[in-house]
């Protein structure tokens, strides 16, 4: 089998079947040997009966409860075959004769232009030496979106949360590539592609094992991406591959959580990363960033902008955030 598709879905039953349309179609154009798998993370819009009607030859997986983005793609990528543990020695041969070549990641509220699964699948065979490679994703209207990414550091953190000039927000300080080196249409190097659509090599999986489930949801790719990277694979961006990402339709139902949860994994990134006094810059940084979200939301309330239930939430969350970056949560 040449490649593997896992597609993790919560509550976004129309947006799946047209991603799956999509996929399928390039298959089958592609010619490509491969398997589509589905987790459904316990959605409750119709998305399993969907599916069964309408998809019979895509691998179903229906959890009784959410899983996560990195546990719905390890519950896929187990059935698959590949083990939790990573493996040493020689990895010359898979360790179950029929893995996929590679495994892509793939969003739900995701379209694939034609030949893009191919393009991934022939750059990961032509260097041996990427362990990952990344679509080039544009917004619904076709418009530029960025797709890959430096990993995070003290500046993106800074740049996002601290007032400094709005023009280093889409700088390499920031982590974002130019605009010109996807434009210009061939594969550069890259820290991590977006999850959206992520195509990992069969041997870089069992050398670093699946996806750290203590990420519930965000940050998932950073760190398999991290991982894959110091074990010694390159990650690369393949702007030929083109994928349209519409973008937050499943996370966006659960602000308040996810707005936590994002924060919250970024502290396990940055604890089980980077050394102590990088995660202690990190935790002040955050920390004086709440203290202005708080100071911005409180002026709003203030001149009848913004309700006071609404802002006793935001707060609440703030609060939550800075306790977790210093330590006093989970």
């Amino acid at each position: 089998m040449d490649l593997a598709i896992i597609i993790v879905n919560w509550n976004v039953k129309d947006l799946l079947r047209r991603c799956l349309a999509s996929v399928l179609a390039d298959l089958t154009a592609s010619n490509l040997s491969a398997e589509t798998w589905v987790v459904d993370n316990a959605s409750t819009d119709g998305s399993v009966v969907m599916l069964r009607r309408d998809f019979p030859e895509v691998r179903l997986i229906a959890s009784q409860k959410n899983l996560g983005f990195a546990g719905g793609n390890n519950a896929a990528l187990r059935a698959i075959g590949f083990d939790d543990a990573p493996v040493s020695g020689s990895l010359t041969a898979p360790k179950v004769n029929r893995l996929p070549g590679a495994v892509l990641l793939l969003n739900p509220d995701t379209e694939v232009h034609a030949g893009a699964l191919k393009i991934l699948l022939d750059f990961l065979r032509n260097h041996p030496e990427a362990g990952i490679a990344g679509a080039r994703l544009v917004n619904g209207d076709g418009s530029f979106q960025h797709s890959t990414f430096g990993f995070p550091g003290l500046w993106q953190l800074a740049i996002e949360l601290l007032p400094l000039p709005g023009r280093l927000v889409a700088s390499r300080l920031n982590g974002r590539y130019p605009r010109t080196l996807y434009e210009q249409g061939q594969p550069f190097p890259v820290g991590h592609p977006l999850g959206a659509a992520m195509c990992v090599r069969r041997e870089a999986i069992e050398q670093v094992g699946l996806l750290d489930e203590g990420y519930f949801m965000y940050v998932e790719e950073v760190d398999w991406s991290k991982r894959i990277v110091s074990a010694g694979w390159q990650a690369y961006c393949v702007p030929a591959a083109i994928v349209t990402h519409f973008g937050g339709q499943s996370t966006g139902q659960i602000q308040t959580d996810m707005f936590i949860s994002l924060w919250a994994n970024r502290y396990r990134f940055y604890r089980k990363h980077y050394g102590r006094l990088k995660v202690w810059l990190a935790a002040w940084i955050v920390m004086l960033g709440m203290r202005r979200k708080a100071t911005a939301d409180r002026q709003t309330a203030s001149r009848g902008e913004l309700a006071q239930n609404e802002l006793t939430r935001r707060l609440a969350c703030y609060e939550k955030v800075t306790g977790i970056w210093q330590g006093r949560a989970g």
